[in-house]
């Protein structure tokens, strides 16, 4: 009897340590596939911080060059100013009085730009510039005939916010032109109808 006993109980204990051990493989098993999603998730979010780093360092190079291109630009205007200050104090003697009072009031009106104007040149520069991005798009899409050029834009030297100076620079001298002609063409109209 005792060891039917012992033989049964033998029998149901390794049966017991089956299913435990298999119950135990299945967690640990649970339990890394878990760890495995987790490690995944992880992994995903770090490959998204670490591209939105390179993009921010990116962003603050692209900055940094354009404080500094924006830096030596105002130096740059600074010393065209002066040195523009110099040649009318220079040529202003050789005026007639009348001319002086004339070229005296034209410089105190160039001296004082207000915010409102200030924002209005900014605000041409960008959209001659969006103009200008949009032509240089435009441009490969359309197919010309054979023979013809496209277009060309000016060229303009130097990035960022310097280009975007020089465009608005050459879009207002040729505003200026345009309106100098155009004054000029009415002068000799009333000279004309005078006559």
């Amino acid at each position: 009897m005792f060891p039917q006993s012992r033989h049964s109980g033998s029998s149901h204990l390794p049966q017991q340590l089956k299913f435990t051990t298999s119950d135990s493989c299945d967690r640990i098993k649970d339990e890394f596939q878990l760890l495995q999603a987790q490690y995944h998730s992880l992994k995903l979010e770090c490959d998204k911080l670490a591209s939105e780093k390179s993009e921010m360092q990116r962003h603050y190079v692209m900055y940094y060059e354009m404080s500094y291109g924006l830096n030596i630009e105002m130096h740059k205007q600074a010393e065209i100013v002066k040195r523009l200050n110099g040649i009318c104090a220079q040529v202003l003697p050789y005026l007639s009085q009348e001319h002086q009072q004339q070229v005296l009031g034209a410089i105190e009106r160039a001296k004082q730009v207000t915010a409102p104007e200030l924002n209005s040149i900014i605000r041409q520069q960008l959209q001659a510039h969006q103009l200008s991005q949009l032509q240089a798009l435009a441009l490969p899409l359309t197919p010309l005939p054979v023979g013809l050029q496209p277009p060309s834009l000016p060229a303009v030297g130097g990035s960022g916010l310097l280009s975007l100076s020089a465009l608005g620079a050459q879009a207002h001298l040729a505003k200026e032109e345009k309106n100098g002609h155009d004054t000029e063409a009415h002068a000799e109209d009333d000279g004309d109808k005078s006559d």
